[in-house]
């Protein structure tokens, strides 16, 4: 398939995909930013003001990366893992299959929609954020590298979360039962300097928080675990499931019977 074919088949794809998620907004864009101004009203203006600083800014300075991450990968999550399903289950994903676009060319499709609606959930939460305080940023590098590639890994896993799911349950019990409790575990409303040894080493086996933790850091130049680390095991958490999504979908793993 020549060069130029291949951009206008992803970018069709894409620009279908986000014409979707814009004209439903109400049901991808407008929860998770009521979601966040709640958690901003409650946690930081509320309940914020009583507990004082953390890691050397106001609690709902603290708070805001880990609420912003949140919310950016739990959307692109939920956008590719219900877009592919709904593709199998009324059988357009089959139009896909049988055209020219090599299997990469549709998974980089569907996977930039489900990162793009992250970020744009992202720069939402943000804006509301100003509402409730003021937000300085340290280092603009770690919080578009920690966005971006947050956003693409978790696309990643929804798409393959929707490979396997064989109902509409199926797309649900991942987000229900092990992201939402990752991700309240990651260190989005605490720091783990102030749990006990054992619950600090139990946390650093959640990647949730190495991701929260770098982005943090892009806003307020302080992570409590390693930034090394954190970029490491993002890096890899990217590569490993581009590797398997891609192997599978060329297998057509859940798309044939």
């Amino acid at each position: 398939m020549p060069k130029a074919a291949l951009f206008i088949a992803i970018s069709t794809l894409l620009r279908k995909e986000m014409s979707r998620i814009f004209r439903i907004w109400s049901q991808t864009l407008l929860p998770p930013a009521i979601t966040m101004s709640l958690y901003y009203l409650i946690f930081g203006a509320f309940i914020g003001s009583r507990v004082g600083e953390v890691g050397g800014v106001s609690y709902i300075q603290f708070i805001v990366p880990g609420l912003v991450m949140t919310s950016a990968i739990m959307s692109a999550f939920t956008n590719t893992a219900s877009v592919l399903f709904s593709a199998k289950f009324m059988k357009s994903i089959e139009e896909l299959l049988v055209s020219p676009m090599p299997p990469w060319a549709i998974v980089t499709g569907f996977v930039a929609a489900g990162a793009l609606r992250g970020l744009i959930v992202g720069i939402i939460g943000l804006a509301i954020s100003l509402f409730f305080t003021d937000i300085t940023v340290a280092h603009w590098g770690a919080v578009f590298f920690f966005i971006l590639l947050s956003s693409i890994a978790f696309s990643l896993a929804g798409f393959f979360n929707g490979l396997f799911a064989k109902n509409f349950d199926g797309i649900s019990i991942i987000p229900t039962f092990v992201l939402t409790p990752l991700t309240y575990l990651g260190g989005v409303f605490y720091s783990i300097d102030a749990l006990p040894p054992f619950w600090q080493a139990l946390s650093k086996l959640n990647p949730i928080l190495y991701l929260v933790n770098g982005f943090r850091y892009g806003f307020t130049g302080h992570s409590d675990v390693s930034l090394v680390m954190s970029a490491t095991i993002l890096i890899l958490m990217t590569t490993t499931l581009a590797t398997v999504v891609l192997i599978l979908f060329r297998r057509g793993y859940g798309l044939r019977n």
